[in-house]
């Protein structure tokens, strides 16, 4: 049992592939938090009466006062800077999971629970605790730039980060199939309609709906097929795990169902449109050679 679960689990990979997607997705945090950092003070120094703490913040009985959460947030970028540059992993890594952790399980303590982060800061608490920086890092630098050769302990981060994402789409297939039309959502009549509502809404309270949502809306056809897809591609998600070209284009789809979703709906779901979140399917270390070769 051990051999078959080190084969499927502990797949060798090189160092520079868990590297890159440390290095993509750190800086994709200190961009996400840092252009978020004005709304963020603000909203922590709101009304304490919209204050209800969740998950790892449950232990507090009131907010933080307006100078400790600008520490937290400080704290939380300059890690996230250590942890970009691999310097002193084993213990910047784990600091910067443990305070993104906290800072948005905070930040969904007022007034509402933003899900699409939850991936993000697994992925962070994975890339935290693993053997992320044993490449392209100033730790490797300071070893004298010996670089490991591929390994599962490089591979075992990269499982676990794919596996992350396949159970939160997994996940939400399994809500709408256990919701009131079960499997008739796949009928399309359900899209359709939340996205009518969606644009309504919008077009009431925001900047309007998406154009396509209305040259689109008549051809229940269409719709019937985007909703079909969508639920496959959310129900079949574990599939993904279990073969490379397979999750590859597994990846391909969940990506274009999430710039669809934009489209429709104007929608953003920043981590998953940017590709990052499916980085750890592809063999991210060849990137840069390529793209040399491209530019030659």
């Amino acid at each position: 049992m051990t051999t078959a679960l080190g084969r499927v689990w502990f797949v060798p990979a090189p160092p520079a592939r868990v590297a890159i997607v440390r290095i993509l997705v750190g800086g994709y945090v200190l961009w996400y938090v840092g252009r978020r950092r004005r709304m963020l003070r603000r909203v922590a120094g709101g009304d304490p009466e919209l204050f209800r703490p969740v998950g790892v913040v449950s232990a507090l009985k009131h907010p933080l006062s307006p100078a400790a959460f600008r520490l937290t947030l400080d704290a939380t970028q300059a890690s996230g800077v250590a942890f970009l540059l691999g310097w002193r992993h084993a213990h910047s890594g784990p600091l910067f999971a443990g305070l993104l952790t906290w800072l948005l399980t905070y930040r969904n303590s007022w007034s509402m629970l933003y899900h699409n982060d939850n991936a993000l800061v697994l992925h962070v608490v994975v890339l935290g605790v693993a053997p992320s920086a044993d490449a392209l890092s100033l730790d490797s630098r300071r070893r004298g730039g010996r670089v490991p050769a591929a390994d599962g302990r490089y591979g075992w981060p990269l499982k676990a980060m794919n596996a992350v994402t396949v159970l939160s789409y997994f996940l939400a297939a399994v809500a709408k199939v256990k919701g009131p039309l079960g499997w008739g959502w796949a009928s399309g009549e359900a899209l359709r309609r939340q996205i009518a509502v969606d644009g309504v809404r919008k077009e009431l309270l925001g900047d309007g709906a998406a154009p396509l949502a209305y040259r689109l809306y008549g051809r229940v056809g269409l719709f019937r097929m985007l909703a079909a897809g969508s639920l496959a591609i959310e129900g079949l998600a574990p599939l993904a795990l279990a073969d490379r070209r397979v999750g590859r284009a597994w990846a391909a789809g969940a990506l274009g169902m999430h710039w669809g979703i934009y489209l429709l709906m104007r929608i953003k779901f920043r981590y998953q449109q940017s590709g990052l979140m499916f980085a750890p399917f592809f063999p991210v270390e060849r990137a840069p050679a390529a793209l040399a070769r491209l530019v030659r």
